[in-house]
């Protein structure tokens, strides 16, 4: 249960009309309003730093393997438990019509043999840089330069820290799964819930 209030008439300062409009522009691209933007809504300083970063990634041109990006980000959901992360990156995933088996290796990509090396590398990178920050060593990020080069590992790196901040953000205050994707490929437990997502992923 969130630990911050997501109604609005549950506020005692109602959100702008500006905010409001992003956080409908919100409902209507992903069928449902986003726990987390309704969470940041609250302080309008952290909301839109938030947003607008959230829109410049979007149209960030990566310059890694194709779906790499969206792989690692997925890994570090699974990694840190973030049953909202993991649920909604498996939609986004699943909204592009791709494999939901795919994100099921990927949760379990240690044992797995679905990946290459430089995947494999990449989702390593990945789980250090969200656990103590020395398991991030000189030889490491070496290696990921070789792979991926210096724009790469600055995408990498960018990507695994953003989504340590949705993740701790989201699961601090209590924010779960809000049943966006079909639960195809999703490892964290999902609470009950009115899904939306199979409604998204037909679209």
């Amino acid at each position: 249960m969130a630990r911050i209030p997501l109604a609005l008439e549950d506020r005692t300062k109602r959100p702008s009309f500006l905010t409001l409009g992003a956080l409908g522009y919100a409902t209507k691209s992903y069928g449902a309003e986003l726990d987390s933007a309704l969470v940041m809504s609250h302080h309008p300083g952290v909301f839109w730093p938030w947003a607008l970063m959230e829109m410049a990634g979007q149209r960030r041109r990566s310059v890694l393997p194709e779906h790499l990006d969206h792989l690692v980000v997925f890994v570090t959901a699974v990694h840190l438990g973030c049953s909202w992360c993991v649920d909604f990156g498996a939609s986004l995933w699943e909204r592009k019509r791709l494999d939901p088996a795919t994100l099921k290796e990927a949760a379990r990509w240690r044992s797995s043999d679905a990946f290459d090396a430089d995947q494999r590398a990449a989702f390593g990178y990945a789980e250090a840089v969200s656990g103590e920050l020395s398991a991030v060593s000189d030889e490491l990020v070496a290696d990921l330069r070789e792979r991926f080069g210096d724009a790469g590992v600055v995408e990498l790196t960018y990507l695994i820290a953003l989504e340590n901040m949705r993740a701790r953000f989201n699961s601090s205050l209590g924010l779960h799964s809000q049943g966006f994707s079909t639960g195809d490929a999703c490892v964290v437990p999902l609470p009950a819930r009115a899904a939306v997502s199979r409604q998204i992923a037909q679209k």
